[in-house]
């Protein structure tokens, strides 16, 4: 038998590495930002085309390298941060595997410009698919300056399951921040297309921040800050006020790298707990400082994942420290013991004679002078609307009636009464919804569900997801026909965005449009809302539009009809009507003929069910005995 086993080519080998390290062009950024820090730039430009997919160009002034280094640097395992396996413990830069680069050349044309600052000429390096093209001097600036073009240009299957140009934007910017946030002492730039979408240079930590998001952010942060012999931790936490369902800007970095924590994310929401709703999020940017020895951050390719000696030690003193500053900044509800605004406590004086109580009485006043009773006509009771109290009971009292023998057969007796459509709104928990005891009769019960009869039962409509079913089939026609009502506001309502979700919103905005949305972009992130769709009155548009963006970014949709879909039911939760909202006769009968005008009248949109029904059989069942 022939042997089998064989050493995979270089080539071929950093291509399978490439699929771990480098997913799409945001980890072409990453790679390349990170090395640039680790190199000791103070600052960095990084410039986009066709959100990477076409070039990308990442440019500092850090040391640079030597001939040598730069043509080593490409490959596989070629590292200046490690030398032996303890060396992974005692780690504070971003790389050190030595596989960044190396990916990066097995899937992309790549250019590198590069000079030491003590030497005269840098060298420039060309390689594609792993391969050296050509190396030579070259007259350039002190730093590197890498650039990536046609990522993936050897690699079809990988380069078809890129993501529109928005949805890769917005991943290079939400990585872009990441780095930003942990190194205010660099500057950095970021261009896309030639537009530039950043400018931030060295700033205050929680100046960086508010650049980043918005200066709305200022007046929402709270500091932590605690330092033990075990961990320190610094940054900032929101005020309870600003939770939200969605978009919340949540980040843990430890030693200047950002992670992924739930274990930690579990002790910041903890000492929110009975602070904020159930269900809703809110922003924290929470700075970890701890020995390398510590933690291990060498379990996942990307180095988002990383694993704490004593995770529980560090639980706890990350709870007891967001606390602590909720606690000081008055964030949490405490007994105040401010005198401010308070009466003054009167001086003590000496007693003064009691005056006696006054007793006022009307002394003509007579209760059988009345004019009933032929008396003195000066004084008459005032009248009481007693008949109110008996009104109901002519019903009951008829209920006792004989059938008249000349009574139809089979017929009801007493005749049942029609309520009027004010009636109906007055009767909890369960109200007659107008009508007779024919097929068609409805009921609301509990402000929740509507009850009718049908020819096979009763049948139990859920109010809320019935009229969410018939909203999202009637704002998906008017996406489709791009003839939505648009309701313009007084008041144009200002929305800012970070600029990962500023570029999901120019993804969207056409929809929207088509909708009812009129936005008005102002730059920066922020945009005039000035018309909203017809019929969604009481709703904040600002929290409205915010939540359709991102829903859509955490859907991640690129097909167009997914995006319609998401804005579509989005807005028809919001805009339906609510639980426990009483609905009149002719509200619920609109509402039930809508629905059964859908073509899936049994479902919403997400697969909840709609309606149910109880059949005859059920029901003659429960009084069989």
């Amino acid at each position: 038998m022939s042997d089998i086993i064989h050493l995979l080519p270089d080539s071929v080998a950093n291509q399978i590495a490439a699929g771990e390290v480098i997913q799409r062009p945001a980890s072409v950024i990453k790679e390349l930002v990170e090395n640039a820090i680790d190199a000791e730039a103070t600052e960095v430009h990084v410039l986009v085309t066709d959100a990477g997919k076409t070039g990308m160009q990442v440019i500092d002034n850090g040391k640079g390298m030597s001939e040598t280094d730069a043509r080593l640097a490409f490959e596989r395992h070629a590292t200046s941060k490690i030398r032996e396996a303890a060396d992974l413990f005692a780690l504070r830069t971003m790389g050190f595997r030595g596989e960044a680069l190396a990916s990066i050349a097995a899937v992309a044309e790549v250019e590198l410009k590069t000079r030491l600052a003590d030497e005269e000429l840098g060298t420039r390096l060309l390689l594609a698919g792993s391969k050296v093209e050509s190396q030579e001097p070259v007259s350039c600036p002190k730093g590197s300056n890498f650039s990536v073009k046609n990522l993936f240009f050897n690699v079809p299957a990988r380069r078809k399951f890129l993501k529109t140009n928005s949805t890769e934007l917005s991943n290079i910017l939400a990585e872009f921040e990441r780095i930003v946030l942990v190194h205010p002492d660099v500057a950095f730039y970021l261009y896309s297309n030639d537009s530039e979408l950043f400018n931030l240079p060295v700033m205050p930590l929680r100046q960086r921040i508010i650049a980043v998001f918005g200066k709305k952010l200022n007046q929402q942060l709270l500091s932590v800050e605690v330092d033990t012999t075990l961990v320190k931790i610094s940054g900032y936490v929101a005020k309870p006020e600003t939770a939200r369902k969605k978009g919340a800007h949540q980040y843990f970095f430890v030693n200047g790298r950002y992670m992924r924590h739930p274990y930690f994310h579990r002790a910041v929401m903890d000492a929110f707990e009975h602070l904020i709703p159930a269900g809703e999020q809110i922003s924290y940017f929470i700075y970890f400082e701890v020995d390398p020895a510590n933690i291990d951050v060498n379990i996942h390719p990307t180095k988002t994942e990383i694993k704490f000696e004593n995770e529980q030690a560090v639980w706890q003193i990350l709870s007891a420290a967001v606390k602590e500053a909720l606690g000081k900044f008055n964030a949490v509800p405490s007994i105040d013991f401010d005198t401010e605004g308070l009466p003054d406590i009167p001086v003590y004086e000496r007693p003064r004679p009691v005056e006696p109580l006054q007793v006022h009485y009307n002394a003509d006043y007579n209760p059988f002078k009345t004019s009933s009773y032929g008396g003195d006509r000066s004084y008459s009771r005032p009248r009481t609307e007693w008949e109110s109290l008996y009104t109901g009971l002519e019903k009951a009292s008829r209920m006792n009636e004989e059938v008249p023998p000349d009574a139809p057969a089979g017929a009801e007796w007493p005749p049942a009464a029609i309520p009027s459509e004010d009636s109906s709104s007055s009767l909890p928990p369960m109200m007659f919804g107008g009508g007779s005891a024919a097929v068609g009769q409805h009921w609301q019960f509990k402000g929740r569900y509507i009850l009718t009869s049908v020819k096979s039962g009763l049948m139990l409509i859920d109010q809320h997801r019935a009229h969410v079913r018939v909203l999202f089939d009637r704002y998906m026609e008017q996406i489709r026909q791009k003839h939505g009502l648009v309701q313009g506001v007084l008041f144009p309502e200002i929305v800012q965005f970070p600029a990962s979700e500023a570029a999901v919103l120019e993804n969207i905005q056409e929809d929207m449009s088509a909708v009812g949305f009129e936005l008005t972009s102002l730059g920066g992130g922020s945009y005039a809302i000035n018309g909203v769709p017809s019929g969604i009155e009481g709703l904040n548009p600002v929290d409205l539009v915010r939540n359709m963006v991102h829903t859509a970014l955490e859907k991640g949709c690129d097909v167009k009809e997914e995006v319609q879909s998401v804005l579509a039911l989005t807005l028809a939760r919001a805009a339906a009507i609510v639980y426990g909202q009483v609905l009149s006769a002719d509200e619920m009968v609109a509402l039930v003929d809508d629905l059964f005008a859908c073509e899936a009248p049994n479902y919403t949109p997400d697969g909840h069910a709609v309606l149910t029904t109880i059949r005859e059989e059920e029901i003659e069942r429960l009084f069989a005995k």
